[in-house]
Parts: structure tokens; sequence; C-alpha cells
């Protein structure tokens, strides 16, 4: 049977885990949209003796299931703090695909530009900062935020590995309490009410860029 006061008594529990859960998106997500740039950069090297490893290690890690990847770094890598281990992880697994979101921004800037800009002698870095980046990371900024949503909403999965996200908090909550419906309905409501309105931000940034 539901229980409203069982529900909120947990709630600060649930929301303390809530905390752990935006700090490992947000920290998570610095790291999958600065790394992914730079394997979007490097899958462009004009050597094969860069691109082709660096393609090889993002398709293995983009094939490999997130949550072998938690176990494989808790395995691996004993003694580190597994918050940070976690976020980590996430970082790296999502910088997979940010690399091929940002790769199909800059393919999609106009052969024309590369053109002019060879033409005009820029240094190639300029090229990159003042050129290339801007329109295509400006391009996909709406298929970045989508994979924002989606690591927040993977951030469960480090509960495997003994982070206390919000799912974890509602578990301890609910064996303590024989209350595990009125945990994870909260935990659940917690995560619609998060995702949602950002999901609606990305459709609304997605349809003013395409105009």
């Amino acid at each position: 049977m539901w229980s409203w006061e069982t529900a909120w008594e947990g709630l600060p529990a649930v929301l303390q885990g809530f905390g752990l859960t935006l700090a490992a998106t947000a920290l998570g997500s610095v790291l999958a949209l600065f790394l992914g740039l730079v394997v979007a950069i490097l899958l462009r090297a004009p050597t094969r003796w860069i691109a082709l490893p660096v393609a090889g290690l993002a398709e293995f890690i983009r094939s490999t299931p997130l949550l072998v990847q938690l176990f494989a770094a808790w395995v691996l890598v004993p003694g580190v703090d597994a918050l940070t281990l976690g976020t980590v992880v996430l970082g790296v697994h999502y910088a997979t695909y940010t690399a091929q979101v940002y790769r199909a921004g800059i393919d999609a800037v106009p052969l024309g530009q590369w053109d002019a800009c060879v033409a005009l002698s820029l240094p190639r870095r300029r090229v990159w900062r003042a050129v290339v980046l801007p329109q295509a990371i400006r391009n996909v900024l709406p298929s970045l935020g989508n994979y924002v949503i989606s690591m927040f909403k993977e951030t469960p999965y480090l509960a495997v590995i003994a982070v206390p996200e919000m799912v974890h908090r509602a578990n301890e909550y609910g064996s303590t309490h024989f209350a595990y419906l009125e945990a994870y309905t909260t935990a659940a409501v917690i995560f619609l009410l998060a995702s949602c309105p950002t999901s609606l931000l990305m459709r609304r940034l997605e349809k003013r860029l395409a105009h």
C-alpha cells in the first residue's frame, strides 16, 4: 500500500542522492563534451597512425555496455573514489558519442569555407577556432544536449560501484523502511521532473536553429 507519510519521510534521503546525480552528470558532461571534440578532431588527422587507433578505441568503447565498463574500471583501478571513477567512465563513454556528433557538424561546414581559409593562408589553428568550430558546434548543440540528458538518465548505473546517487539512496531507504514503492517512485518522479523540461528545451532549440 502506498503511504504519503513514508514518501515524504524518504524525500530528503532521495534528494541528497539527487545532488550527487547532478554532480556526476555535470562533471561527466564537461568531460564528454571536451574529450568528444578532441576525438572528433583526431579522427580527421592526416596520418592514419593517429586516426585509426583513435577510431578503433572509440568504436570499442561505444560498442561496450556502460555497465561492463563501470565494473571493469572498478576492478582495474582500485583505490579511486567511486564518484570520481564513475564520473570519468560516464564522460569517456559518452565522449565516443559526442565525437560522432561533432564530426557530423564539422563535415557540414561548406567546403568552400575551407578553401577560402586556404586561399587566405590562415593558420590551421585559427581556421578551427574562428571558422569551423563556431559553425559546427552551433549546428549540433541540440544533439549534444540530448546526450547530456541521456547521461543524466543513466547515472543510476553508478550504483553498481557504490556511488550513493539518487537510486542508490532510494534503495537504501526502501530496504531500511520496507518502502521500496515509495522510494523508487519518488526517485522516478524526480527524474521525470528534471529531464522533461530539459528535453522540451532541446526540442525548442533545435527548431530555432533549423530556421
